[in-house]
């Protein structure tokens, strides 16, 4: 709590990663209530609609505690709307499955970013974070679904691991775009002026990390990376 109220930058970056981790959920929660709706069985589509409302509960919390800060969830979302609707609008899915690969590689890669930062966060806001960040049960769902289509159908599976690819460069594509507008949110992982940063070498194992993470679940899924 001494950070928020001492450093500006600091506040700032927190109430800018709160805003975009509350849109994500919120943005979370449409899609997966939607794939719902088109789930082929009933059990999966109470799966999925126990996701979309976990997410939701994620969105309500980190709102609940924006609110305690003082900023209108809705003013914290804002700056945000944009980039991720336009990542969504440029890799929605054709069908069932490649909604379930997007949720799980999609958004994994993203919430592995999140959890990257946490590390440099105060501990009520990390502890918030690393929360939201995670899994909630959709792993193994998604892993036994697309497995089952790629036996009953091998075929999937090529196109299935080209739509993974794509999904990792547009979520890096949306991620720098993000960090490039908001300097608060940069300010994270580059730091501050009494808060010391990640040096290129630390950043460069971050990223291999975030690489070998959407590698492991592209296998889990039986799809080459």
């Amino acid at each position: 709590m001494e950070l928020l109220q001492d450093d500006p930058e600091y506040r700032a970056a927190v109430v800018d990663l709160l805003g975009v981790l509350a849109y994500g959920e919120l943005s979370a929660f449409e899609r997966i209530a939607a794939d719902a709706a088109m789930s082929p069985t009933l059990a999966d589509s109470v799966a999925l609609s126990g996701m979309a409302a976990a997410e939701f509960r994620h969105h309500e919390e980190l709102s609940r505690r924006l609110r305690d800060l003082g900023v209108d969830p809705l003013v914290a979302m804002e700056p945000f709307r944009t980039p991720i609707d336009d990542f969504h609008a440029h890799t929605k899915p054709s069908d069932w499955l490649e909604g379930l690969v997007k949720a799980y590689v999609g958004d994994g890669i993203g919430l592995d970013f999140y959890r990257e930062i946490a590390v440099r966060l105060d501990p009520q806001t990390r502890d918030l974070v690393l929360r939201v960040c995670e899994d909630l049960g959709q792993s193994a769902f998604i892993v036994d679904a697309v497995r089952s289509a790629i036996d009953e159908d091998p075929r999937v599976a090529g196109r299935l691991a080209l739509w993974g690819r794509r999904l990792v460069g547009e979520a890096l594509s949306q991620a720098q775009r993000v960090a490039a507008e908001r300097d608060a949110l940069s300010s994270l992982l580059v730091g501050g002026v009494d808060r010391p940063g990640a040096d290129l070498a630390e950043i460069g194992r971050m990223l291999a990390r975030l690489t070998e993470n959407h590698s492991r679940r592209m296998a889990e899924m039986g799809l080459a990376a």
